[in-house]
């Protein structure tokens, strides 16, 4: 199934009822604001045969006002799986870059505070005039006079699908998004927590343009991402897991039981 373009009426018809256009496939376009990036998990995963821990990251995406194709009013983004040492390294330059910001402000407002001073008893600097023939001018570079623009990222594509929220099981603890830690997705509570409204759509990403460099986030699998919230084969390797512990149990019970009846 080709990808729904998003525009703004498939925006206000999710938003009115998430569950109209739920699993339909659609491709939007914004600017990822990744510092309201929540870790949901851990999650297990197993790759190349090992399992291992990890994390989902949901980050907010918002429209860029300037491109034609952008979506029109923020959405949630499931981007897909991280290792959990890529999860605390995140949370790490998070917390690097708000002390920094911090030492800045606290820079600004004691520059403030003594500029009075150094305006007084700081003394005029003299330059020597410097003047210029018309052959001169001529020469000097155009970049004393042209201020060079940077280039502009281009916005990011997202093909995704649109979901709901989980509903967990009486194993799973409930979020706690004053601490940061969230074990399954609740739209509306997510929403809250990024500073967006709780009618917010959410997505999961589905892209599989995948950069051997950079592999995560990974996103789901296409074909399991409408049936499963975590994947088939986790759930083929924990059924396996699980009934060869109830064998072995049994085994072992049926063991003892037998040893008791020949004693007596």
């Amino acid at each position: 199934m080709e990808p729904v373009a998003w525009n703004e009426t498939v925006s206000s018809a999710v938003s009115s009822d998430p569950a109209v256009l739920e699993f339909r496939k659609i491709v939007c376009e914004g600017d990822f604001d990744t510092e309201k990036s929540v870790f949901l998990g851990p999650r297990s995963r197993s790759i190349s045969g090992v399992t291992e821990n990890g994390y989902y990251v949901i980050t907010p995406l918002i429209p860029r006002p300037t491109e034609p194709g952008s979506l029109q009013s923020p959405i949630l983004v499931n981007r897909g799986w991280i290792p959990r040492a890529w999860r605390d390294k995140s949370m790490q330059d998070q917390q690097d870059l708000g002390e920094t910001l911090d030492v800045k402000e606290a820079d600004k407002k004691t520059n403030e505070k003594g500029t009075w001073w150094k305006f007084w008893s700081k003394k005029p600097e003299s330059s020597p005039e410097v003047i210029y023939s018309p052959n001169q001018i001529h020469k000097i570079d155009a970049s004393y006079f042209v201020q060079i623009e940077k280039p502009v990222k281009p916005p990011v594509r997202v093909i995704g699908v649109i979901r709901g929220s989980e509903k967990p099981s009486i194993f799973v603890p409930p979020n706690e998004p004053s601490n940061g830690q969230w074990f399954y997705v609740d739209v509306p509570m997510i929403a809250r927590a990024c500073g967006l409204p709780e009618n917010t759509v959410y997505i999961e990403d589905m892209n599989e343009d995948i950069s051997a460099s950079n592999p995560y986030p990974l996103p789901k699998d296409a074909n399991a991402l409408i049936h499963h919230s975590v994947m088939p084969d986790d759930h083929l390797k924990y059924t396996f897991t699980w009934y060869t512990l109830s064998a072995a149990v049994t085994y072992m019970a049926a063991k003892r039981i037998k040893a008791k009846k020949v004693r007596l």
